[in-house]
């Protein structure tokens, strides 16, 4: 585990652009946080890093975003809204567990299935009004 302070936004998704351009296909991303903690601003650079041109916004009410545009496709999900892991396997998200591209998934904790093979973990911690704390799963980047 590898710990990055970031001290805005704009690093946050710089870290995210480098983690993104190495995926590999098929890669789950746990990511957690509290609110307003950068998880979208994370998924922008991500979403960066691997060539997408979408515009990136958060799937709260959606409960999953799909950017085709990069090297891979990325599914970006958000699960604060569901409670239990029936009501997200009711709401069909199970299949991004297996992804063939990469899935971010944010409120991570809410699953409650078996942990993917291919899984990495990022959480990210406020600081202060503009920094971060983001420990990730150290992938070389």
């Amino acid at each position: 585990m590898a710990i990055f302070i970031s001290r805005s936004a704009a690093e946050t998704q710089e870290l995210a652009e480098r983690l993104g351009n190495a995926i590999p296909s098929g890669c789950i991303i746990g990511l957690s946080g509290d609110l307003g903690a950068g998880k979208t601003q994370f998924v922008k650079g991500f979403a960066r890093g691997l060539g997408a041109t979408d515009r990136v916004h958060s799937p709260t009410f959606a409960l999953v975003n799909i950017y085709s545009t990069g090297r891979l496709p990325l599914y970006h999900l958000d699960l604060y809204r569901l409670e239990t892991h029936d009501q997200i396997i009711a709401a069909g998200l199970e299949e991004y567990f297996s992804p063939q591209g990469v899935s971010i998934v944010e409120w991570v904790e809410r699953w409650q299935g078996r942990e993917p093979s291919s899984y990495r973990r990022i959480h990210i911690e406020v600081m202060s009004e503009s920094a971060r704390r983001i420990f990730y799963d150290n992938d070389g980047a």
